[in-house]
């Protein structure tokens, strides 16, 4: 037998016509899956099969009886229950329940048969939902007429994670919230779509680098889009293995005149980058090269030391460590040099030069959120706020930005 789900609502012609359409009632005709849908009505013991009434206490909306679902809820256990099947978990869709997710359906999909109930008008009685709720769930943080569509979503995300209803298992591994992210752009015929083209690497066929560029896209359209949830999985999957180094690639102290102009050019460019949207044109003007070869020289003077990386004789990424106070500031790569794992390797290499230091720290800029999410996976944890910038105070910035301090942990 496969999974069966149980729907308790009032309208239960609304939710078997959705759950017979498509995928999941191709799933059920194939036996694959069971679904049943039970009207509430059914089992009021008034003449007018009233299933509501006002609230106790006053206040708008009405609320439904408990005596009506709970006859249906046992109901339906029996049927289950001479189905040769374990008690049905039960779970009430209401405003109040936890936060459904992705992990909450593969949770649900666990179980051999799940009964969900619907909540209409102000509510339920909450006498029902103490003597019968697993649990309760909400499908996000906005209001419906009632839990019939929330119920369809929850017995969709669950029924289609099942053997058989799927055509691949990968078809929904590969899909959103699967791993932490969401999805990659995808794309299908014609390769041009009014002046919009297809991008390259999709259309050459070396599946290693359309995995990559899958990632990149997942990874980046999550950090931009959810940010929370970005976060979450960077605690979930730290960088456990750093991109090799290749032949052609190396760091250098930096100490001569043209290091230190080629660094200044470097800092200059990733700062105006960084700073877009976060700093006034005013601010963005100041940070040339000539401003930060200063500053380069006089953090020398103080006991930092600034390395260059190298691909091929060309500098192409910094970073500057302070001996004495345990600290990593300005990792910057090239914008031609980015997406190659140059990162990874300086900050690795910054903190490799401070054996003295077990939790060295380091600053970014709550906006960058790249970076941040590269420390966060390389052990990284933001322990403070060194500085706030308000564009009410100060005068280059753009919006409301703070400076965070992270400490490696390891």
């Amino acid at each position: 037998m496969g999974m069966r789900v149980d729907i308790v609502t009032l309208f239960p012609e609304m939710c078997q016509q959705v759950l017979d359409a498509s995928i999941i009632g191709r799933a059920a005709k194939r036996g694959y899956i069971e679904t049943h849908c039970h009207q509430i009505r059914d089992y009021t013991t008034n003449k007018q099969k009233q299933t509501d009434d006002y609230p106790y206490g006053g206040g708008c909306g009405m609320v439904l009886y408990a005596q009506p679902i709970a006859d249906c809820l046992r109901a339906v256990q029996k049927e289950v229950e001479e189905q040769g099947r374990p008690k049905p978990h039960i779970v009430f869709l209401t405003a109040g329940g936890q936060r459904y997710t992705e992990e909450h359906a593969r949770r649900l999909a666990e179980y051999d048969n799940l009964t969900l109930v619907c909540g209409h008008y102000e509510g339920i009685d909450e006498r029902v939902i103490d003597a019968f709720a697993d649990e309760e769930i909400s499908i996000g943080d906005y209001i419906l007429t009632g839990g019939e569509l929330a119920s369809l979503v929850v017995a969709d995300s669950v029924l289609r994670l099942k053997p058989g209803v799927l055509a691949e298992q990968k078809g929904y591994e590969e899909e959103s919230y699967w791993d932490g992210l969401l999805e990659y752009p995808q794309y299908t015929r014609p390769e041009v779509w009014e002046g919009r083209a297809v991008p390259q690497v999709l259309l050459g066929g070396d599946h290693q680098k359309i995995d990559a560029w899958r990632g990149e896209q997942s990874r980046t359209r999550t950090r931009l889009r959810r940010p929370e949830l970005y976060e979450q999985w960077c605690e979930t999957h730290p960088i456990t293995e750093l991109p090799k180094w290749k032949r052609g690639e190396n760091v250098r102290l930096v100490k001569t005149e043209e290091q230190f102009r080629a660094a200044a050019q470097l800092f200059s460019e990733g700062r105006r980058d960084l700073g877009c949207g976060c700093w006034t044109e005013e601010g963005l003007a100041e940070w040339t090269p000539e401003y930060f070869y200063d500053q380069l020289k006089e953090e020398k003077a103080q006991g930092w030391a600034c390395y260059l990386h190298y691909t091929k004789n060309e500098p192409d990424g910094m970073i500057s460590v302070d001996h004495k106070g345990g600290r990593i500031e300005h990792l910057f790569i090239a914008a031609s040099a980015r997406g190659k794992g140059i990162g990874q390797k300086m900050l690795d290499f910054a903190r490799k030069k401070l054996p003295e230091h077990p939790h060295p720290t380091l600053t970014v800029l709550d906006k960058n959120t790249r970076a941040l999410a590269l420390y966060r996976r390389m052990g990284w944890k933001v322990c403070g706020v060194e500085l706030v910038f308000d564009p009410a105070k100060d005068r280059f910035a753009a919006v409301h930005s703070e400076l965070l301090v992270m400490r490696y942990e390891g």
